[in-house]
């Protein structure tokens, strides 16, 4: 699986380069700001996928469908896919510790691609990347993760007890930019239920539910 011809090729290698090789002198600019643009046209395009394809669904069905698919780990599978790994710059340190494996940090760099993309070639040409890699095989996606997602086994049960779906906030952030740690608390019915730590909010966030989860 290869990624498309870039016309900006500096936009690629932005999209590719972890903060932690900037830190240490190699570039000059690291992917972040392409992952914030990213994440905003990869939860538009699955949004509106899986409200296409699954007109009898209501929304706590749908967002659950759409979490499955931008979940970090199926983020992180496509990276892969894509063999990202070999390309990405980062430090030494991170290198040394296999960083460029790391789940979290493949999830934001494809993010990053995307967001790349949508700056090089538009928003078609990004939704078109989107379809073509992400969303093969979407139903066989969505029911693997859900079978392994805690938020949508809390859903489940709050929804059956009659109240509205959880909410997440995150309340920390801390450690180092290459290294953050994330804190997530889920809210239930207006209270504050329970909490989870991660290297990703979303990671944070399914330790969240698992911790509630345990509660019940």
């Amino acid at each position: 699986m290869n990624l498309p011809k870039f016309n900006n090729p500096n936009l690629l290698k932005q999209s590719l380069t972890h903060r932690s090789a900037v830190n240490e002198g190699k570039g000059n600019s690291h992917n972040e700001r392409l992952e914030f643009l990213g994440d905003a046209v990869l939860e538009l395009v699955v949004s509106e996928f899986v409200y296409l394809k699954y007109p009898e669904h209501q929304e706590g069905k749908l967002t659950q469908s759409r979490t499955a698919l931008v979940r970090t780990e199926t983020l992180a599978k496509l990276a892969n896919e894509l063999n990202l790994p070999k390309s990405i710059f980062i430090s030494k340190g991170e290198k040394k510790e296999s960083g460029e494996y790391n789940t979290s940090l493949l999830a934001d760099t494809v993010e990053a691609v995307i967001g790349a993309i949508f700056m090089d070639k538009g928003f078609d040409a990004a939704k078109e990347f989107i379809y073509s890699t992400l969303l093969v095989n979407a139903d066989k996606k969505i029911k693997i993760a859900i079978k392994l997602d805690s938020k949508s086994k809390f859903q489940e049960i709050v929804q059956a007890q009659g109240f509205n779906s959880p909410t997440y906030k995150i309340i920390d952030i801390s450690g180092p930019d290459h290294q953050r740690i994330f804190t997530a608390e889920v809210v239930v019915n207006g209270k504050p239920t329970a909490s989870g730590k991660g290297a990703s909010k979303q990671e944070a966030e399914q330790e969240a539910a698992k911790t509630a989860l345990k509660m019940i």
